[in-house]
């Protein structure tokens, strides 16, 4: 019995050890997994600090020989324009995701529900708008002639109000994480559809609705092809498409030889690398900051349910 014991003691050792060594392992591997998503980005942070002689003569290095704020600089001497179209920016993914998501959740809880008549009609009207589009010359036409929203914000955000891929995001989850018997007990209780959505669907669907709101706020942040069809006037211009039209310029500034000669000290002084750097950090800086604040529900979202069992 003893020796029994004593053999199980040290497979029992074994066994820890080994799942030591294992979790080690596998920390390791997720930790250079990670490590190789953030590099990317904390390179092209090196590059935009880098000088445009060393970019030229050493080419991109991980430590450069020279450091350099040329890039910014050359950037905030622009101040004024990309602070506006920084304004419009935010302001157009702001409302433009709470529209988003209004529309969203509400066509997505209708279609999710069994007593909803038409609901697999409006399930397939989704799908085939997924599937399908008319183009961007009807868009335009509508945009332009039927709404009259040219060159206005409105231009920037109703062309993305409601997504189809959410839609379905939203219909799966409210399928899952909403009982009919908790809409049910709420309706015998007294509680009409309006309060039913906003007091016990919408509370059970954080995580769902943090998930879509993050994948609408990306495109309206990241958004600029709406900009170059429907915005003429510069106090509406959003950052993507003012950081495009700055890149644009740049090139344009150093192909052609005789608008360089024209501009005080050429184009050879500007920082052409080290800004089209700068322009990508400061898209992306904003929109990388709040994705923290919308992990945990990520996460909260693989496990939540409307009932425990």
């Amino acid at each position: 019995m003893e020796e029994k014991r004593k053999k199980k003691k040290i497979n029992t050792v074994k066994v820890q050890t080994f799942g030591k060594k294992a979790d080690i392992f596998f920390n390791i591997i997720i930790a250079l997994f990670a490590f190789s998503c953030i590099f990317p980005f904390i390179f092209v942070i090196i590059i935009s600090f880098t000088s445009e002689t060393s970019l030229i003569t050493e080419g991109y290095r991980i430590i450069p020989s020279s450091w350099s704020f040329d890039g910014y600089r050359y950037l905030y001497e622009m101040k004024d324009q990309i602070l506006q179209a920084l304004f419009i920016t935010v302001f157009v993914t702001v409302v433009g995701t709470l529209v988003n998501v209004t529309f969203t959740s509400t066509y997505a809880y209708a279609i999710s529900r069994n007593s909803f008549r038409y609901r697999k009609f409006f399930t397939v009207f989704a799908l085939v708008t997924m599937l399908f589009s008319a183009g961007m010359v009807p868009n335009y036409i509508v945009m332009t002639t039927l709404l009259n929203l040219k060159d206005t914000v409105w231009a920037l955000i109703l062309p993305m109000a409601l997504s189809p891929f959410n839609i379905i995001v939203m219909r799966t989850f409210f399928k899952r994480s909403v009982p009919d018997a908790i809409i049910e007990s709420a309706k015998i209780d007294g509680a009409g559809e309006l309060r039913v959505f906003m007091q016990i669907v919408l509370p059970l669907a954080v995580p769902g609705i943090a998930t879509i709101s993050l994948f609408a706020a990306l495109g309206y942040w990241n958004d600029w092809f709406n900009a170059l069809l429907y915005i003429q006037s510069d106090n509406l211009v959003p950052l993507q498409y003012l950081l495009m039209k700055i890149q644009s310029n740049i090139e344009y500034m150093s192909q052609n030889a005789n608008m360089s000669s024209a501009l005080s000290g050429g184009a050879a002084a500007i920082p052409k690398e080290a800004t089209r750097m700068a322009m990508v950090v400061i898209s992306t800086v904003p929109i990388a900051c709040s994705y923290p604040f919308f992990q945990k529900y990520f996460i909260s979202g693989l496990t939540i349910g409307g009932v425990k069992e």
